[in-house]
């Protein structure tokens, strides 16, 4: 079959919607657009499965583009032909970015209007009424613009794309969509792209679709085990710390990497902590402004920064799971928490974003659901680049476990999680240096760093908005892992003593020798005085005080 896949040239697409698909590198199709694309084509509606890094975004937002460019060629009349509906902000925001990439050389004939934002309904009011051929937005801002009049769908849409339609209900946009759903027409065309197949998405599909043809591309949720590889370790509240301080400085996690946990508290917890040890890292979650939560992830992808520690906050949409998170994930009932900050309910991290070249993903905190752990997963090994998930397990979280673990056994039975061989005893000699750095990050200097963080990002959030869409380049120099701290940071952790290193680690790892390599040029142009007397003590020093006491004793007696 694979020597019988169509190209993209041949599948009868406008020559600038091609010239666009060239420019972004593809000549064929990945299997979810093989099979997509013609049916959306036909005009049939279509329920797809297919996982995270599969190509799902260009498998609807080609046959929309294709469609609208067809039928501009008979109707000249501008209206709304197509609506795209995001559970979360980023996610619209990075759909916006694929079809004004994808419309490149139509962008008169293809108008996309991005609606997700923060803005004010009356600030998006003009954009909405020049009447773009696509509009994306989530379920509630899209409804609150039909309310208010300023988006009119009834007579002109034609399609319908619900994106990561898993996550819409657990979002809590259920009423939303149903109330939305009586301002569309009676006919138009409908896709649901989706991750997994759930009950909720069950109940979209009797909701949405007609007569639909249903993909299930592949067998398993997740890549196999050549390309995915996935481990547990069991551990205690102690030991999860101990063990990503000495994963982390002593570089056994490589690569980009995305630390999941489960409540904003702890993700800055977890930060104040690696700042201790010298390890950067970003904070992602829904307190920050979209803006900041963007540009983080863009600067992620760039490789500005290896790690970022990020809440995907099931419990924000859904209440029901708060009582049963594990200490520290209980405070999510609400969408505002004891400090009366507002987190945003249209925020995930975990769900469709599209994370670049992550090599791993560690679950500091065991996902409260299999839909989590696949789409926390997920987030590595797209495509067809390797990766690898590490998740800590706490003796609660063994029943959560055990879901998972039968889901995917379910799937396929390379999808289990293996033991992760390590032997505590041998990072033993680290345990009094990682309680000394836990005893720092007090509840105070948490909460003083969530005020911090939330204060800095609001004031980069502003700076986004104004200032670097005139100067772009500058946009480079703005960093988010910046220290925070409010924790008293004890110098003597960011180094690790030769006699710490376990011997096993001593032969394969040498976690010391590119960082003081680095810091000795670093701090040269810093430190002047402390350079020069380095480079003294670094010559012989007998022959250095002979050479200059030579001199001033022939000197003192000439002039006696």
């Amino acid at each position: 079959m694979a020597a019988e896949m169509l190209h993209f040239h041949e599948m009868g697409f406008d020559d600038r919607l091609l010239k666009a698909v060239a420019d972004l590198g593809w000549s064929q199709p990945t299997l979810i657009q093989e099979k997509a694309i013609p049916l959306a084509l036909e005009g049939k509606d279509l329920l797809a499965r297919a996982r995270t890094g599969s190509g799902k975004t260009a498998a609807y937002a080609i046959p929309v583009i294709q469609r609208i460019l067809a039928s501009k060629q008979s109707v000249r009349e501008q209206d709304v032909r197509a609506l795209i509906l995001v559970p979360t902000k980023e996610l619209g925001q990075q759909v916006q970015a694929m079809m004004r990439q994808l419309t490149a050389y139509c962008s008169r004939d293809v108008r996309v209007a991005d609606i997700t934002g923060k803005a004010d309904l009356s600030a998006q009011r003009p954009i909405l009424m020049e009447k773009p051929d696509v509009v994306v937005g989530t379920p509630s801002r899209v409804l609150a613009h039909l309310n208010a009049q300023n988006l009119v769908l009834h007579s002109s849409l034609e399609m319908l794309v619900v994106d990561e339609a898993d996550l819409l209900f657990s979002f809590g946009f259920e009423a939303d969509l149903k109330n939305l759903l009586c301002h569309l027409p009676k006919i138009y065309q409908s896709f649901l792209m989706s991750a997994t197949l759930t009950e909720d998405v069950q109940a979209l599909k009797e909701l949405l679709l007609h007569n639909p043809v249903i993909l299930k591309l592949q067998g398993s949720q997740l890549p196999d085990s050549s390309q995915l590889q996935q481990y547990g370790l069991k551990c205690e509240e102690e030991d999860k710390f101990l063990l990503i301080y000495t994963l982390l400085k002593l570089r056994l996690v490589q690569g980009k990497t995305l630390v999941f946990v489960g409540a904003v508290d702890r993700s800055y917890r977890l930060k104040l902590f690696l700042e201790q040890f010298g390890i950067p890292a970003c904070v992602l979650n829904s307190e920050l402004p979209v803006q900041s939560r963007c540009h983080i992830i863009t600067q992620f992808n760039q490789g500005f920064y290896d790690y970022i520690i990020a809440t995907d906050e099931q419990s924000l949409a859904d209440p029901a799971a708060a009582p049963q998170a594990t200490a520290g994930k209980g405070k999510k009932k609400k969408n505002t928490d004891k400090g009366g900050r507002v987190k945003d309910k249209e925020y995930g991290v975990s769900r469709g974003v599209d994370f670049q070249n992550v090599s791993n993903v560690i679950n500091f905190d065991f996902p409260m659901t299999v839909e989590s752990y696949i789409h926390r997963v997920g987030r590595t090994a797209r495509a067809d680049n390797p990766g690898t998930a590490l998740s800590f397990i706490a003796h609660t979280e063994i029943g959560l476990l055990s879901e998972v673990e039968d889901a995917l056994t379910g799937d396929n039975s390379d999808c289990v999680l293996k033991p992760y061989e390590f032997k505590m005893e041998e990072i033993e000699g680290f345990r009094y240096r990682c309680r000394d750095a836990m005893r720092s990050v007090t509840k105070q200097a948490v909460r003083e760093a969530r005020l911090k963080e939330i204060k800095q990002e609001l004031l980069n959030s502003e700076k986004l908005k104004t200032y670097f869409e005139d100067n772009p380049r500058d946009l480079q120099l703005l960093r988010h892992d910046k220290d925070l701290h409010p924790a008293v940071i004890k110098p003597h952790l960011r180094n690790v003593p030769e006699y710490l290193i376990p011997e096993t680690l001593k032969g394969v790892v040498n976690p010391l020798s590119n960082r003081r390599k680095k810091k000795k040029v670093k701090s040269k142009p810093d430190g002047v005085i402390k350079s020069s007397f380095k480079n003294i003590q670094g010559k012989n020093p007998l022959k250095s005080f002979r050479y200059s006491g030579g001199r001033n004793r022939q000197s003192k007696p000439v002039k006696s």
